[in-house]
């Protein structure tokens, strides 16, 4: 150290125990800024450029990127907001992990006759899979007279989060349900499925908040294992539909929403709730076990 009590850059590197180089890079980039310069031109550097050297070589040491050290050095409250992001960063680098660690397995357990068509099916989404495609599928399926906020509420309940630590089979069933979902129909279109229900003076946002209702009211019926009877939650699904159309609910026409309910049955419907089941921490409890054990309910009824 210099009688002024300056440090030269290689002094500066000798007691950090890094390079010179190292020293000039976090200078050139304005982390550690020197004091002033010797008489001929040399960067000088005080006492507290080695505090700060090894503050930065610690946050780097946590693989902290250039620009976030940065941040940290410049405001004292923005290491919480940094740590917070790597640690999100990190999640999803695990979960990457974890669904690549699943889809090699179900790979490897696979018989060979199976590889070629589930290395297709994986190869069709993102790792860990987005849901976007999903998302997208229900706002083209939904009808459009309805508000907003109900129709994003719909496609939250409808389109499952794939899970952070997936077995291989759900990683099979994930991909299945993205498949299904980006499939094109007979006319080279994206798929949407037949609607035989609505009328003249339908209403589409009484019928889905009447649903939503009413699969609400069957979470405990479902969660119990019950199997399906009348009471609240079946009344407020029937209600639904008749509320949509402009009717009352009456035992006529709870027989003919049976057999309308009957004669809609999509079985690429069935299939994606079947899927969406799979990847659900409770597929006893989802929108399609509620909307089958509704019907059921009402099949039961009228013929009882």
């Amino acid at each position: 150290m210099a009688p002024d009590g300056m440090w030269s850059i290689g002094e500066l590197a000798e007691h950090a125990g890094v390079t010179v180089k190292t020293v000039r890079f976090y200078s050139d980039r304005g982390l550690l800024p020197e004091t002033g310069r010797s008489s001929g031109g040399h960067r000088r550097y005080g006492p507290e450029a080695i505090e700060r050297l090894r503050l930065i070589r610690s946050l780097r040491s946590l693989d902290l990127p250039v620009p976030e050290v940065e941040r940290v050095l410049d405001r004292e409250d923005a290491l919480e907001d940094v740590i917070d992001g790597q640690l999100r960063d990190i999640g999803s680098q695990l979960a990457a992990l974890r669904w690549r660690e699943a889809a090699l397995q179900l790979l490897r357990d696979c018989s060979p006759e199976e590889r070629a068509d589930r290395l297709r099916l994986i190869g069709g989404m993102t790792t860990p899979p987005d849901t976007t495609a999903l998302a997208r599928f229900w706002r083209r399926v939904l009808p459009l007279r309805m508000p907003p906020k109900l129709t994003e509420s719909i496609v939250d309940a409808s389109v499952p989060q794939p899970p952070a630590d997936p077995t291989p089979a759900q990683v099979l069933a994930f991909a299945r349900l993205h498949a299904l979902v980006t499939a094109s129909g007979p006319d080279g279109r994206p798929w949407r499925p037949e609607t035989r229900l609505p009328v003249d003076g339908f209403r589409p946002a009484e019928l889905y908040e009447g649903l939503g209702e009413a699969y609400r009211l069957a979470e405990a019926d479902l969660r119990g294992r019950r199997a399906p009877r009348g009471g609240a939650a079946l009344d407020c699904f029937v209600d639904a539909y008749a509320r949509s159309i402009g009717t009352r609910d009456t035992p006529d026409f709870r027989r003919k929403l049976s057999g309308k309910l009957a004669a809609a049955r999509d079985p690429w419907l069935e299939r994606y709730w079947r899927l969406a089941a799979e990847l659900s921490p409770d597929p006893a409890v989802t929108t399609g076990t509620a909307h089958d054990w509704l019907r059921a309910a009402l099949d039961d009824h009228v013929t009882d």
